[in-house]
């Protein structure tokens, strides 16, 4: 018989052993409570790759804050540059707002191959553990939709490039508004969202050759010819009023560029590299061939076409960097570099359109080029396509 007095004060080995094994079990009953109440989609959580969505995020709205900011308000004359460095900040705030309301369901939910639904209006459903992710990237879908929000806001900040000292302030607000909503979100569906039309038809676009740079060139291209050209256009000398303010902010593009690229693989993984790498080969070698070129032609390189054949490379190697090999980016940024000058100076004086801050001649053009090159490009062994055009031609 086990002594009660000895038992309470603990002095006895099967006291002791007894609380022992009271304690154990509860700590055992307290876990297994835990476990019960913790949500199950936390067990299936990526961290790593959330923790590199939450950065390749911020990297991308760098790029408009105060990316975009800087680099358009060092190209404008000296009177409008508050004013356009604004623009980028609004435009920012707007469409996040217009994000959360509508925007991230009509881009990325499902729905018609057309346009997404409507179950995340308002951000309606989207709860603390939902996940988003393709391939088992497995990141909160909060962290998605704040990835594609900062491709949003960097589309639509884009635009006022082509059509800088031309338009008022609530004019640009409104026309941002109604363009995100009617022209970004319908083709972002189209070739980002699993039942989107391009998409189901083979589209490769990795990182938005055509959702952000083409559809953000061709828009601005379009308002250069409707608004028409600054006044004194071709008559008087409109040169940038700071170019320190366009190199710094051309700077933060290219670094922001990472995000950009590397974080569409929604996964801090082997394909993030790549594209990584080749998103700086492409921009190097793009500043490279603009600064050649120009050298050649005009006897002299200039500051501002060095940082614009950087941004060059940039956006032609956007659609195409889940795709292909370090080589191919050499070749891309060659062609991207050059074929941008020449959209940034010979066509626009051919076609007499004052795009003012080459909006249409750099991301339009090279987000053509870009477009194109990737089916030439792209390589079955980096993004898992099936072979490549060229590769099948020498063959």
């Amino acid at each position: 018989m086990i002594n009660n007095c000895a038992l309470q004060a603990g002095a006895c080995p099967a006291g002791r052993k007894l609380r022992g094994g009271v304690l154990a079990s509860l700590l055992l009953v307290c876990s297994s409570m835990a476990l019960a109440q913790a949500p199950a989609a936390n067990a299936h959580l990526d961290g790593a790759n959330t923790a590199w969505m939450l950065v390749a995020s911020a990297l991308v709205l760098l790029m408009t804050l105060p990316g975009i900011a800087l680099f358009y308000g060092g190209m404008v004359r000296q009177r409008n540059v508050l004013s356009t460095m604004s623009q980028s900040v609004a435009i920012a705030a707007l469409v996040t707002v217009l994000w959360c309301l509508f925007g991230y369901s009509l881009s990325m939910r499902p729905g018609s191959p057309y346009l997404g639904g409507v179950d995340r209006f308002f951000l309606d459903g989207l709860r603390l553990n939902s996940l988003a992710g393709n391939d088992g990237a497995n990141i909160p879908e909060s962290v998605f939709s704040m990835f594609q929000l900062t491709f949003a806001i960097i589309t639509t900040a884009l635009i006022p490039g082509a059509f800088a000292e031309r338009m008022k302030f609530s004019a640009v607000l409104l026309f941002s508004a109604l363009w995100s909503l009617v022209v970004y979100a319908p083709v972002a569906h189209w070739v980002w969202a699993p039942d989107g039309w391009l998409g189901k038809m083979g589209a490769l676009d990795y990182a938005g050759g055509t959702v952000v740079h083409i559809n953000a060139g061709v828009a601005g291209l379009v308002c250069a010819f409707v608004l028409g050209p600054r006044t004194g256009f071709g008559r008087q000398a409109m040169p940038p009023h700071n170019l320190a303010l366009t190199i710094t902010g051309a700077g933060l593009l290219w670094v922001g560029w990472f995000g950009f690229n590397a974080g569409s693989a929604l996964a801090a993984d082997s394909r993030a590299g790549m594209a990584m790498l080749v998103t700086q080969i492409a921009a190097a070698t793009a500043a490279m061939a603009w600064m050649g070129i120009e050298w050649m032609l005009r006897g002299r390189p200039s500051a501002l076409g060095l940082v614009s054949g950087a941004v060059s490379g940039l956006v032609a190697v956007t659609p195409a960097s889940g795709y292909i090999a370090p080589n191919a980016a050499l070749l891309l940024g060659l062609v991207a570099g050059v074929g941008c000058y020449l959209g940034a100076t010979a066509l626009k004086r051919m076609l007499g359109y004052d795009d003012a801050l080459d909006a249409f001649g750099i991301h339009g053009v090279g987000g053509i080029i870009g477009a194109i090159m990737t089916g030439f490009l792209a390589d079955s062994t980096v993004g898992g396509v099936h072979g490549n055009v060229l590769t099948q031609l020498i063959g």
